[in-house]
C-alpha cells in the first residue's frame, strides 16, 4: 500500500503567514489586522470600524492618530491651516469659550506641567473659534470643548480641527442648532428604549418625574465631561466614531437599565432619582456595556423608536445625512498614495513655475527653484520617514 503523499502548500509563504496568524493572541493578531486595512486600497474601513467597537478599541494613541482621521474620510496630507491671529477678534462666543476652557484645567493629564497645560488651552480656545468662524451655521455650546480637549490630547491641533469640523456637520450637527429643541429631541429616545426593555423601570422614571436632563451632559461631551479616567474616554471616543450618531443615546440607555436595582431602590422623586442618575459611577463595565449597546442598537434601531408617542416627528440633521456620510468613507486611499500624490503636486508646481519665466530669468529661476526643491525634498523625506518609523514600531509589537 502506497503511502498518501503529503499535500504541499501552492504558496509557502501564504501558508506560513496563514499558520502565524492562527498562532497570533488577539491582540496581536488585532494590530495586524489594522495595519493591513489602514494599506489596503481603498482602505478597508469595515475592518477599521470592527477594530473601533470591538474589545478594547484601537487599543494606543499612536493607532488612533491613524484610524481615526480614516473613521471620519479626512485626508491628512491635506488638513486646515493653523488657526490665524485674528480668529479671536469680535467673535461672538469668545468669552463663553474663554470661561469654559479656563474651567478645563482636569480634563488635562495629572501633572502635566502647567506651561505646557496652558499652551494646550490656548490652542483650545483658537480651535473652536476657528471651527466656528468657518462654519457660521454652527453654534457654540457648553459642553463643546470637552470633546475638542480629548481630540487635542491625542492627534494634535491641525488634526482635531480638520475632526471637529467633519463632526460638528455631522455626528454633532444637532447639538449646535441655534436652540436646544434638536438635543431634547435626541435625548427623548431614551425613554422608549427603557420602556421596551423594562417596563418597570421605565414607569418608575416616569412616576418620579425625572426627565432626561441628567443625561444631558453625557450625550453633549460624549461622556468625557462626566468620566475621570482618561481611558475610558478615549474607548468611547473610539466606539462612536465608529458608530451611528445616536450610539451615545443608547449608550445612557444601557447604563440606567445597568443601574436599575440602584434606580427602583430609591426614593420615587425628581429630585432623588436626578441625584443618583447623575452621579455617574467610575468602575462601570465598559467592554459589556458598549456591547449590549450594539445589540441594543441593532434590536431597537431609531427607525422603530420613532413610533412611540414619547417622540414627535422631528428631522435629525445627523440621521439624515449619516447614509451619505457613511459612503464617504468607503472611497479613501491609504496615506502612501495620499503621500505621494502631495510629492507629485508639489513636483507639478515647481515645473510649471520654471516652465512660466521670461527667459531673461530663468537662470535666477532655476537656482531658486533647486533651493525649494531641496527643501521640499528634505520635508517629503521627513514625511516619509515619520510613516516608515511607524511601520517597525507598530510590527514591533506583533511579533
Amino acid at each position: 500500500m502506497k503511502k498518501a503523499r503529503k499535500r504541499l502548500p501552492a504558496s509557502g509563504s501564504q501558508a506560513s503567514v496563514r499558520r502565524h496568524e492562527e498562532q497570533l493572541p488577539w491582540k496581536k493578531q488585532k494590530l495586524l489586522d489594522i495595519h493591513q486595512a489602514l494599506n489596503s486600497d481603498p482602505v478597508d474601513i469595515e475592518t477599521l470600524r470592527q477594530a473601533a467597537v470591538s474589545k478594547d478599541g484601537l487599543l494606543t494613541n499612536e493607532i488612533r492618530r491613524k484610524v481615526w482621521p480614516k473613521l471620519l474620510s479626512i485626508n491628512v496630507y491635506n488638513l486646515p491651516a493653523k488657526p490665524s491671529k485674528d480668529v479671536r477678534e469680535e467673535h461672538k462666543d469668545y468669552r463663553q469659550v474663554v470661561l469654559d476652557v479656563r474651567r478645563s484645567t482636569r480634563r488635562f493629564p495629572k501633572g502635566m506641567h502647567v506651561d505646557k497645560r496652558e499652551v494646550l488651552q490656548e490652542q483650545l480656545i483658537d480651535i473652536i473659534l476657528d471651527v466656528l468662524r468657518r462654519n457660521p451655521q454652527l453654534h457654540y455650546y457648553q459642553g463643546y470643548h470637552d470633546i475638542v480637549v480629548t481630540f487635542l490630547l491625542v492627534v494634535g491641533e491641525r488634526k482635531t480641527i480638520a475632526i471637529m469640523e467633519k463632526l460638528s456637520n455631522h455626528h454633532l450637527r444637532d447639538f449646535m442648532d441655534p436652540t436646544m429643541d434638536s438635543t431634547k429631541h435626541i435625548l427623548n429616545y431614551l425613554m422608549p428604549i427603557l420602556e421596551r426593555l423594562d417596563r418597570e423601570l421605565h414607569d418608575f422614571m416616569i412616576r418620579s418625574e425625572v426627565g432626561t436632563i441628567f443625561a444631558l451632559s453625557w450625550l453633549i461631551t460624549w461622556y468625557g465631561y462626566v468620566l475621570s479616567d482618561f481611558r475610558h474616554v478615549l474607548r468611547l471616543y473610539d466606539f462612536f466614531l465608529a458608530s451611528h450618531p445616536l450610539m451615545a443615546i443608547y449608550f445612557a440607555a444601557v447604563i440606567v437599565l445597568y443601574r436599575q436595582k440602584e434606580v427602583k431602590s430609591s426614593e420615587c422623586d425628581m429630585a432623588s432619582v436626578h441625584h443618583l442618575l447623575s452621579q455617574m459611577p467610575q468602575d462601570l463595565p465598559y467592554e459589556e456595556l458598549i456591547g449590549q449597546a450594539q445589540s441594543l442598537f441593532i434590536s431597537c434601531p431609531p427607525s422603530l423608536l420613532t413610533q412611540s408617542a414619547a417622540l414627535k416627528p422631528r428631522k435629525i440633521i445627523a440621521i439624515s445625512t449619516f447614509t451619505d456620510f457613511q459612503k464617504s468613507t468607503l472611497r479613501q486611499r491609504p496615506d502612501s498614495v495620499l503621500r505621494r500624490q502631495l510629492q507629485q503636486r508639489h513636483e507639478n508646481q515647481l515645473t510649471l513655475t520654471l516652465s512660466t519665466q521670461p527667459g531673461g530669468t530663468n537662470q535666477l529661476i532655476k537656482m531658486a527653484v533647486w533651493g525649494l526643491s531641496a527643501t521640499l525634498g528634505a520635508a517629503a523625506l521627513a514625511v516619509v520617514q515619520t510613516a516608515m518609523d511607524w511601520a517597525p514600531e507598530f510590527l514591533s509589537q506583533l511579533f
